[in-house]
């Protein structure tokens, strides 16, 4: 079942490549964010409930110490590790003071994600993009371990 469900994290969340960056906004095609990305993502794709993360703003992470973003991601999915990691599971990037930057895994290394810098969802590649390897990475899956 799991296999199923990342197979269908994967087809949404491409679906929104190139949808332009917008803080606090997840409208495919029209503009989301790195932490409303991925929650449209597996609503649609029928992992998680619709999750309602209020207003914050788009510069929390470079004054407050709070984690707020991983406070999200704690409350959603399970720690896992970097070897674990497969198609539809969740990284998570310290930027700023806090873990605030998150991405979709589609085939270990390659990612997605809601960049501001670039401007939109686009691909990434964990082991190669400096802006993802300078910084600390925290791990996490939805699925319970597969036996």
């Amino acid at each position: 079942m799991s296999q199923v469900q990342r197979a269908a994290v994967v087809a949404e969340a491409l679906s929104w490549l190139r949808t332009p960056y917008h803080h606090n906004a997840r409208l495919k095609g029209v503009g989301t964010d790195c932490g409303q990305f991925p929650l449209a993502v597996y609503e649609a794709a029928g992992v998680l409930p619709h999750v309602d993360t209020g207003d914050y703003s788009p510069t929390w992470n470079l004054h407050r110490a709070e984690e707020l973003y991983l406070g999200f991601v704690q409350r959603l999915a399970h720690p896992t590790t970097r070897q674990a990691l497969g198609p539809g599971d969740f990284v998570v990037w310290r930027v700023g003071r806090t873990f605030s930057h998150g991405a979709i895994v589609i085939d270990p290394p390659q990612v997605i994600h809601a960049v501001q810098i670039e401007g939109a969802v686009t691909l990434g590649d964990m082991d190669r993009d400096v802006d993802l390897i300078s910084r600390k990475a925290l791990y996490f899956t939805l699925w319970p371990k597969e036996r």
